[in-house]
Parts: C-alpha cells; sequence; structure tokens
C-alpha cells in the first residue's frame, strides 16, 4: 500500500472504532479498554509531539536557507508583500461568502440559549500591542514560545546578514544547508509513522465527542462543512487556474497527504513540516518561496477559522434574534480579516477571534458556549482548509516570481 493509502486507512478506523466506542461505551469504559484508550491518546499526543518538535527549527532553518538564496533585496520585498497580500484577499472572501451563505438559511431552529458548555473569554490584545509583539526583542525566547511570527521576523533578518557575508563556498550558508537536510530526514521519519499517529489522534477524538454531537447542531454544521468545502474546491480553483495556469485536480492530488495531516492533527503549525515537504518537493515550488510563504500562512492564513467566524455570528445572532445590519456585516468582515493577523500568536486563536467579531457586533460572547461542542470537528476541516491555502497562495507567489518548477508539479 502506498503512503496515503495507510494514512487513509488509519483515518478511517479511528473514525469507525471511536465512534463505535464512544456509542457503545460512553464513558463507562470496561477497565482493559480504559486503559486501551488511555494508550492510545499517550501514542497520538507523542507522535503531535514529535511534529511539533520539528516545527520551530525548520521554520528558522528553511527560512534562513531561503533568504539567503535570494539574489536581491528586492525579491524578498516581491515576495513577502504579495504572500501577505493574497492571505489577506482570501481571508476577506472566505468571510463574505460564510456570511452570503448563512443568512439565507434559520440554523437556530431547536437551539436552546441555555447551553451544558461555558465559554471563558481570555484576554483580548489591543492594536497596539499586537503590533509590538511581532517584533522580537529576545529570540530564543520566541522559539521557546513557538511565536512563529517573531521567529519568521528573525529568521528573515539573519537569513539577509548570512545573504550580504555568504557565496557558494560559504561556511556558514553550507552548514544551515545541511542542517535543513538533518531535520528534512527527521520529517521523514516521522511521516514513516504518519499512520498509526493519525489512527490514534482520531481514534481519540471521536471516542470522546462520538458522531452523535453533530445531530444536535446540525444546521450550523452543514452550512460551516459546506462553505468551507466550497471555498476549498471553487475559490482556490479558481485563483489556481487563473493566477498560476494550474490544473486544481493535479494540486489537490498532490497535496492530499498534507491535508488528511491537517485534518487529523487540527494544527497548520504541527501540519507545517509535511506542508513544507509536499510544496517543495510535489508541488514544485523553490525554497526561497515556500520558507516564506508556508511559516507566515500557518500564522496568518485564517480561511477556515474566518468562514467559521461568519457561520458562527450569523448562528449567534439567530439564536437571539438579532437582526445583523449591513453596517454590521461590513463590521464582521473587517474584524474577522483583521483579527487574522492581530490574534496570530494567541492559543485558542479560533474562539479568540470569535469573541472580538461578537462584542463588535453587540452580541453576547456567551454565545459560544453553544458551538463548543462540535468545534472540535470543524477545527479539523478548518485546519485541512488553511494548509490548502498556504500551499494553493505558495504556488501561485512562487509562479509570479518564477520560481515554480512545472515539470516537478506534473511529475
Amino acid at each position: 500500500m502506498s503512503l496515503t493509502a495507510k494514512i487513509l486507512l488509519g483515518m478511517l478506523l479511528g473514525i469507525i472504532l471511536g465512534s463505535i466506542s464512544n456509542s457503545v461505551f460512553e464513558e463507562n469504559l470496561p477497565s482493559f479498554l480504559n486503559f486501551f484508550s488511555e494508550f492510545i491518546d499517550a501514542l497520538g499526543s507523542i507522535f503531535l509531539s514529535l511534529l511539533k518538535l520539528l516545527v520551530v527549527p525548520l521554520v528558522f532553518v528553511s527560512l534562513v536557507v531561503g533568504v539567503s538564496n535570494l539574489t536581491s533585496d528586492r525579491q524578498l520585498l516581491s515576495i513577502s508583500s504579495k504572500a501577505i497580500a493574497l492571505y489577506l484577499f482570501t481571508t476577506t472572501l472566505a468571510i463574505i461568502s460564510a456570511l452570503f451563505v448563512s443568512s439565507f438559511f434559520e440554523m437556530a431552529n431547536g437551539v436552546s440559549m441555555v447551553s451544558n458548555s461555558s465559554f471563558e473569554q481570555d484576554a483580548i490584545p489591543s492594536l497596539k500591542d499586537t503590533f509590538i509583539n511581532l517584533f522580537p526583542s529576545n529570540p530564543i525566547e520566541a522559539m521557546a514560545a513557538g511565536n512563529m511570527i517573531q521567529i519568521i521576523i528573525f529568521a528573515m533578518l539573519f537569513g539577509y546578514g548570512v545573504n550580504k557575508i555568504s557565496n557558494e563556498t560559504s561556511k556558514v550558508k553550507s552548514f544551515f544547508i545541511d542542517l535543513n537536510e538533518i531535520i528534512l530526514n527527521i520529517v521523514n521519519f516521522v511521516i514513516w509513522l504518519s499512520p498509526v499517529g493519525v489512527f490514534c489522534l482520531i481514534f481519540s477524538t471521536f471516542s470522546s465527542l462520538g458522531i452523535s454531537i453533530i445531530f444536535t447542531l446540525i444546521n450550523y454544521f452543514l452550512i460551516v462543512v459546506g462553505v468551507l468545502v466550497f471555498h476549498a474546491v471553487f475559490t482556490y480553483s479558481l485563483l489556481l487556474t487563473s493566477l498560476a495556469k494550474i490544473n486544481p485536480l493535479i494540486f489537490f492530488t498532490k497535496m492530499r497527504e498534507a491535508i488528511i495531516f491537517a485534518f487529523s492533527t487540527s494544527s497548520s503549525s504541527a501540519t507545517m513540516p509535511v506542508t513544507l515537504k509536499t510544496v517543495e518537493e510535489k508541488l514544485g515550488v523553490d525554497k526561497s518561496v515556500s520558507s516564506f510563504c508556508i511559516p507566515l500562512g500557518t500564522t496568518i492564513n485564517m480561511d477556515g477559522t474566518a468562514i467559521m467566524q461568519g457561520v458562527a455570528t450569523v448562528f449567534i445572532a439567530q439564536v437571539y434574534q438579532v437582526d445583523l445590519s449591513m453596517m454590521e456585516y461590513l463590521m464582521v468582515i473587517i474584524t474577522a480579516t483583521l483579527a487574522s493577523i492581530g490574534t496570530a500568536g494567541v492559543p485558542g486563536v479560533g474562539l479568540i477571534m470569535l469573541a472580538m467579531v461578537l462584542q463588535q457586533v453587540g452580541l453576547p460572547v456567551e454565545g459560544i458556549a453553544l458551538i463548543i461542542g462540535v468545534d472540535r470537528l470543524l477545527d479539523m476541516l478548518r485546519t485541512a482548509v488553511n494548509v490548502s491555502g498556504d500551499a494553493t497562495i505558495s504556488c501561485i507567489v512562487a509562479n509570479s516570481e518564477n520560481q515554480l518548477s512545472r515539470k516537478d508539479f506534473i511529475s
């Protein structure tokens, strides 16, 4: 079996066996099955830790190598400005489509304003603090905390410095190239373990939540899923076809392993090593582009989250019987788009961004408690969409910079 087939098999077995475990035993697992469940959960956590272990060194080293290989300062400015503009553009499209579609449906039928779940709102950083925190004062601290924006900025500065002093025989440049190869070898080993890791992660999720939780919020769930699929299939395909002259079918075929990883882990950061490897080796994007676009997209590309925010805002407004005006819809679009950058390094980013949006239009933040139950399952789909978006923008930027190997892409 191919690796993709093994990963798919692991995912399907995880969904089936996890759902059966949840529906048959619910919370009352026999002692021997409880031990088995905890063992699987532990294996899944270890696999996720191995993926996260690689994120900081991979981002830093690959970005240093990529920037040091750029031929001019203008190229660095061109790549970064195009990537940021395209990420913000797709996020804006995502939130607009979510608001447009969800406004045509009545999602709140049978949903009570009283929920067994609770939501505690974390402190939302001010605009001033947000921009200050983009820049590292201590790069070691930024790496220890996994603050991706700060790591990206430091790696770009470091790579710029290497670029200015190095030549083809530079020992510094050779060191980082060799270090990058070492990290990629570790990535290959972790990917080899992925079928088992994916099974463990999926089993743990569905054994604790089950499939039945979807039916309590079926209207909301289906609309979020529908808009996510539409954005991934239609929007990204249109952008790939028009801006990069790439066949979307081939693109998604080559991205399937990274998409499955994203679905399983619910974390763009944890999937980043796989995404970076896929974009460079299967889609033919040059390292000078991929090493910047993928880490940046992992941090600020929130298309899937923006879709959830749009649908959730309309859903909560319907539950509380609040009619949103056109101006309030516009405020949702602006807030959600800007928040995709502003809350980039904050844990629980999706719900914090949603809290910001709800406050902006005067809806009760407590309404978030209504959707927490299915948010974990939707987060898996959102992450898959975000990772697809990262790869899409990388291909478009690479094509515009003549850094896309079409021979690699169609092979």
